[in-house]
């Protein structure tokens, strides 16, 4: 099973408007967004997880 382990065009190029985003805040303010994403990426995780195990 072969892993899509790179971007497509789409998130590239939202990837490259997140940076801009991100150059123009201050620390604090990058560091809440980077919290932010790292809940996010955790309830995704979870999701994913109950999901997987819904289906078996």
């Amino acid at each position: 099973m072969d892993l899509p382990l790179t971007l497509n065009l789409e998130q590239q190029f939202n990837l490259k408007i997140y940076q801009d985003q991100i150059r123009g805040m201050s620390q604090d303010q990058a560091q809440d967004a980077l919290l932010e994403v790292m809940r996010q990426i955790m309830i995704k995780d979870n999701v994913i997880r109950h999901l997987m195990k819904a289906t078996l």
